[in-house]
């Protein structure tokens, strides 16, 4: 059995510094219908992790990121209807604080939040443990320049 390979794309703005981050509400008809998330999906066989997460922002979004940088950690789990344990690895995209998204027909709705809103939203635990991870590094000032990625 082949194994999909996933990703996970965490979108925010900065707001007088205060990093506010973009979740999506899924369609009716589509996996994970009802529940806010952040960007994710499959990547495709001619693509790595980092190009696959930015065509999963641009075609659930439109967005291009003003930075784009890998997470030191990945969303793990396993999923029994498959017998397979999932190690995603995960990415935090920045973006102009003035965009205003164009959603695809997976989404129904979007909002910004900061942290404590976004983590009531958010069900999954190693989604709430990323994006809390994330809030770290961006209010400590702490992502290196190891992490980034070069999209020009």
């Amino acid at each position: 059995m082949h194994e999909k390979k996933l990703i996970d794309l965490y979108p925010y703005r900065l707001t007088q510094n205060t990093p506010e981050f973009l979740l999506l509400k899924r369609s009716k008809g589509h996996v994970y219908h009802g529940q806010w998330r952040m960007v994710g999906g499959k990547v495709k066989a001619d693509e790595t992790y980092w190009q696959a997460a930015l065509r999963e922002l641009k075609e659930e979004t439109s967005f291009i990121p003003v930075k784009f940088w890998t997470i030191p950690g990945v969303n793990h789990f396993y999923e029994h209807k498959t017998d397979t344990i999932h190690s995603i690895p995960a990415f935090a995209a920045e973006l102009s604080s003035d965009q205003i998204p164009i959603l695809d027909d997976e989404h129904t709705d979007f909002g910004w939040f900061e942290l404590d809103e976004a983590l009531n939203k958010i069900i999954w635990p190693e989604q709430k443990r990323l994006l809390a991870l994330i809030n770290q590094l961006l209010t400590s000032d702490q992502i290196l320049e190891d992490w980034i990625v070069s999209i020009d």
